[in-house]
């Protein structure tokens, strides 16, 4: 079994307010040469969970950081024009995606220290949000 260290968070950069789930998501991930989906994790506009790439098997998610993470991505993270980086979670989702942080936390031991938001590993605006101070607005 891999040793997961780390949780990753990432948007779909879809525009706000767009249904996507994690079938569209794997099949825009199989579509660009991945062998599933790249997260782990999938939560919906209305909050749900969905599960995409079994824990188990290392992400495809953030380069140089698969084999010892968990991807979580919520759906959304575009303007509504789909032009610009944007925090468009919903209320559902910004608690769905603290109370899937936690468990998660305590099921693998990881502190808070080890959950970042995509951008702190690459160029890019993944996921919208500044995640260090997320954890520190929701205590985390």
């Amino acid at each position: 079994m891999r040793r997961i260290d780390s949780i990753i968070i990432h948007c779909s950069a879809t525009p706000a307010g767009k249904v996507f789930t994690a079938d569209d998501i794997r099949r825009w991930h199989l579509a660009r040469g991945f062998s599933d989906i790249g997260y782990h994790y999938i939560i919906l506009l209305d909050g749900t969970v969905q599960t995409g790439r079994p824990v188990e098997l290392a992400g495809a998610h953030c380069t140089g950081h698969n084999a010892n993470s968990i991807g979580i991505c919520y759906v959304g993270g575009l303007s509504s024009d789909g032009r610009k980086p944007q925090d468009t979670r919903t209320q559902a989702q910004s608690d769905m995606l603290l109370l899937l942080a936690r468990q998660l936390m305590d099921r693998y031991g990881i502190p808070a220290s080890r959950v970042y938001g995509h951008r702190e590993f690459a160029a890019k605006a993944c996921p919208s949000f500044d995640v260090q101070q997320w954890k520190k607005e929701v205590q985390l």
